[in-house]
This record gives structure tokens, C-alpha cells and sequence, in this order.
């Protein structure tokens, strides 16, 4: 790797040589050794430098630019590194000959005496360590002007492009959440509360018609018992639509809401041991959620268990139940929760067959894909 980048430095010095010479000699031949020139670079950037660009239609002011740093930062760092190398080489052939000599060094207060190849040996490193960072610097600088004219190549795009649409994916889960909760909290603070107030207010009307019979009480009375039933259906859709135990209390808390309205037997071993990123939360719980109400309206199943538990990396949900089985993992339900999952870069897996069960597994990472 360090062999391959000291030949993308030497060779850019006598590419940036050939460059300046046609710049200055054969300026008006550029439209046709530019693109030329500009293709050899571009190679010579994939291979030696290791920076993939694009086919793009840069020409002679990145040739000039690139000329420049080249040869200029080129040749300094050749050099130094030379330099460098002489005074080790000699510094060692001089330790190892046995030809050192005695130097004195005086400072202000201070006299030392050192041999001459541990002043060479120091030198040498020094300017090594001096003509490497040099390097890099051209190096830095190269890729730099690379990434200003010549853009990004088929590589990074394609890795540029995959990290947008999985930052995208998991912003779509994020948003369809962040919108199930507004629904839910204008469920509650709007349409419920007015509810409540007009249950209010005919169960006033009621108990002042008293006992007294007659059509308008009956039908006071009816549209009192049909409120209530409202008010019931409108708490049983918002908690549908997105539980808000979920953000307040945490998973296991919203779980155990959904045992308690399961109407048969669902047992919940919680086994996370904190709070995780809001959307892995979320998608565990509608996991949990279809599963358990597919198992008791769909499968009959009379036992249901939730079983929570964590790695290093990853966390899981799995649902078993002892209904009919069958379930359908391209159904509707089941098939948006995959999407879920699989949107987090997660796994989604369903088995059991008819008359035996069926388990519903989902597995996501702790931290999800972030933008």
C-alpha cells in the first residue's frame, strides 16, 4: 500500500511535467491531448491512489491545477524523502563500519558529545518522517482536485445511493409512525373529548327527564347508550392506530395492554434490559400486536406467548401460539409487518402449518438505519 502511493506521487511528477510542457507548447492542440491525458490521470488515480472518479469532461483547467500540485508537492516530498533515505543509509553503513567519529554539540549552558551516524540516524528519520507526511498532502490534495472536477466514480455513487434509499426507507417508517401518533393524539384531544362532552350532556338530559316516559326520554336514553358505545370505539381505534403507553411507559408496559384485550391467556417474558431507538420499539410492538390478535381471531388460539429478548447487536419478538395455524405470511397483515421490519434491516419469518401453530419471529438491529 505505502510502495503503491510513493509511485502514485513519482508518477504524478512526470505526468504533471507532461502536462505543464503541453500547456505551455501545445495549447492548441488541447481538444485533443487533454482528454487523453485526463482518461491516463484518472487511472492512474484508480490504481495508485485508490480514488474511483467518473468519465466526466474535465479538461485543461484540471490538468493545469493538478500539474501544479504534482510537480511542486511531488517533488518536495521526493526529495525529502531522498534525503532521508541518504542520511539513514549512511548513518547505518557508518554504525556498521565502525567509521564513526566523535561530534560535540555546544548549546547555551549545555555540551554534549554524540557520534555522527546518531546525528545521521535522526536526520534520516526526521526527513522520512517529513517527506511521508509530504506525501500525503499530495496525496490529500490529488483526490481533493480528483473529487472537484471529476465527481464521484460508479463505486461511491452506488455506495452513496444505497446509504440514501436506506436512510430514505427508515425515514418512511419513521414518518408513518410520527404520523400514526398526530391521528392518535387528534383522536384523543379532538373528536374523543367532544364525545366525552356530549355523552355528558345527554346523560344530563336523562337524569333530568327523570323516570318520566314517553318518546323523547326513550330516545334520549338511546342516544346516550350510543355515545358510550362511541366513546368505546374511538378509545379502540386510537389505541389501534398507535398506543401512546408505547412513548410513555415503554414496550413492556404496551404489551401488557395488549394481553389484557387479547381475551385469552397471553404470557409476556420481557427480557430487554432498557428502552430501545422509538421505531425498533414501535415495530416490535405491532409485530407482538398482529400476531397475537391474527392467533385469537383468525387461528383460535387459547395460549399465546411473547417471548422479548437481546444480543450485542440485535433484538427479537416471537410470537407462538397453539391455534390452527395457516397463517399467511403474503397476507395483508402479516405482509406489511415484514415490509416493517425489513424497512429497519431487520428479518421477518413466519412458520407452522395448519394444526400446528404458529410462531411469528422478527429480529432488528439496535440501532436502526439513521440519516
Amino acid at each position: 500500500m505505502i510502495l503503491r502511493r510513493l509511485a502514485g506521487v513519482l508518477t504524478g511528477v512526470v505526468t504533471g511535467g507532461v502536462e505543464l510542457l503541453l500547456l505551455v507548447l501545445a495549447w492548441p492542440l488541447a481538444g485533443w491531448w487533454a482528454p487523453r491525458l485526463v482518461a491516463l490521470e484518472r487511472t492512474r488515480l484508480r490504481v495508485l491512489l485508490g480514488q474511483d472518479s467518473d468519465p466526466g469532461t474535465a479538461g485543461t483547467g484540471y490538468l493545469a491545477l493538478r500539474a501544479c500540485v504534482g510537480v511542486l508537492g511531488g517533488y518536495v516530498a521526493v526529495a525529502v524523502l531522498f534525503v532521508g533515505l541518504l542520511f539513514t543509509g549512511g548513518a547505518c553503513w557508518t554504525m556498521l563500519a565502525g567509521d564513526s567519529s566523535p561530534v560535540a554539540l555546544e548549546f547555551p549552558g549545555v555540551r554534549l558529545t554524540t557520534e555522527s551516524w546518531a546525528i545521521g540516524l535522526t536526520c534520516g528519520i526526521f526527513l522520512l518522517a517529513v517527506g511521508t507526511l509530504c506525501c500525503q498532502a499530495v496525496i490529500a490534495a490529488e483526490r481533493r482536485l480528483a473529487r472537484r472536477f471529476l465527481g464521484p466514480g460508479p463505486q461511491e455513487r452506488m455506495r452513496r445511493r444505497i446509504a440514501e434509499l436506506t436512510a430514505t426507507r427508515s425515514g418512511i417508517v419513521r414518518a408513518v409512525d410520527d404520523e400514526r401518533r398526530r391521528i392518535e393524539r387528534d383522536l384523543h384531544d379532538g373528536v374523543q373529548q367532544r364525545g366525552v362532552a356530549l355523552a355528558m350532556l345527554l346523560g344530563r338530559a336523562r337524569h333530568a327527564s327523570g323516570d318520566t316516559p314517553g318518546p323523547a326520554a326513550d330516545l334520549v336514553g338511546q342516544a346516550y347508550t350510543e355515545s358510550r358505545q362511541l366513546l368505546d370505539e374511538l378509545r379502540s381505534v386510537a389505541w389501534r392506530i398507535y398506543p401512546t403507553a408505547l412513548d410513555e411507559l415503554g414496550l413492556r408496559a404496551a404489551l401488557d395492554g395488549v394481553a389484557e384485550r387479547a381475551g385469552v391467556p397471553v404470557t409476556v417474558h420481557h427480557g430487554l434490559a432498557g428502552r430501545l431507538a422509538p421505531e425498533v420499539e414501535t415495530a416490535l410492538y405491532f409485530v407482538a400486536r398482529e400476531a397475537i390478535t391474527n392467533a385469537v381471531k383468525h387461528a383460535g388460539a387459547h395460549d399465546i406467548l411473547v417471548v422479548l429478548s437481546e444480543d450485542e447487536r440485535t433484538v427479537r419478538v416471537e410470537i407462538s401460539d397453539d391455534g390452527a395455524g395457516g397463517a399467511d405470511p403474503s397476507g395483508g397483515g402479516l405482509s406489511g409487518l415484514a415490509r416493517r421490519v425489513l424497512a429497519l434491516d431487520g428479518a421477518f419469518e413466519v412458520t407452522g402449518g395448519p394444526g400446528g401453530g404458529t410462531r411469528v419471529r422478527a429480529t432488528l438491529p439496535k440501532e436502526p438505519p439513521c440519516d
